[in-house]
């Protein structure tokens, strides 16, 4: 019984992360290793999981050749919850490779939630999305709906493509992230304009970006005037 129940959540786990890479990035997988811990009966299902697998870290070959590697440190399954999902509390990463074996695409978030009915991933904190044509996504909060073949977020996203960085708050992406529209636009950057990421996360760069481009009327004048704010603090102690 827990054997073949074992088998049918690995093989379905298996196809929820092929679904994600291969939608959201032209990924695709096929298998994943990892220590496995099953639960066979639940006292509460809504926090009790079915499955656990930890220190996941495998590589997939397509063809013969090397391709993928998938990671994470703690992958649980709650098969009989209401509404049943797969939880990464340890954050996941996916990475895809090239012939040569050097990564060309990759996704990552410090915790991941599946939700099997709706066909729904959320990812959240850090999450990080460069694609296979080189431009990298990066946001709070992330869903990529899979009924309904979009990817999207109401958080502030920044998108850094090969000459500019575009940020704003709400996006909205076809599944493959090529043809996006972002609801409110912050602006548009050259790269040579765009610090690098502080360990505060992505919205930093906006505050900096902010701070370059405020109107020299907002800036103090002859030690009188109104230092520029951020969400009602001054920006220097947001650095």
């Amino acid at each position: 019984m827990i054997e073949r129940f074992h088998c049918k959540t690995l093989n379905k786990s298996i196809t929820v992360i092929v679904e994600i890479t291969v939608m959201l990035l032209l990924f695709s997988v096929s298998c994943s290793k990892g220590k496995k811990e099953l639960i066979e009966v639940s006292t509460n299902p809504e926090k009790d999981y079915t499955m656990k697998a930890t220190e996941v870290n495998t590589l997939i070959s397509d063809s013969g050749i090397t391709r993928y590697r998938i990671q994470t440190k703690t992958w649980l399954v709650y098969g009989n919850a209401k509404e049943p999902h797969w939880y990464f509390p340890d954050g996941i990463y996916v990475e895809k490779f090239d012939t040569l074996f050097q990564p060309e695409a990759s996704i990552q978030a410090d915790t991941a939630y599946y939700y099997d009915k709706k066909g729904l991933w959320r990812l959240v904190g850090n999450v990080s999305v460069e694609s296979l044509n080189g431009e990298q996504f990066d946001t709070s909060e992330l869903f990529w709906d899979s009924k309904a073949e979009k990817v999207y977020s109401d958080k502030y996203i920044r998108i850094q493509q090969k000459e500019q960085i575009i940020t704003g708050i709400g996006f909205e992406s076809n599944q493959d992230m090529t043809k996006y529209t972002i609801r409110n636009s912050q602006g548009v950057f050259p790269i040579e304009d765009e610090q690098p990421h502080s360990e505060t996360g992505v919205e930093t760069d906006s505050l900096r970006a902010v701070k370059r481009t405020l109107d020299s009327s907002n800036m103090q004048k002859s030690g009188q005037g109104v230092k520029p704010t951020y969400k009602g603090l001054p920006i220097d102690t947001l650095k």
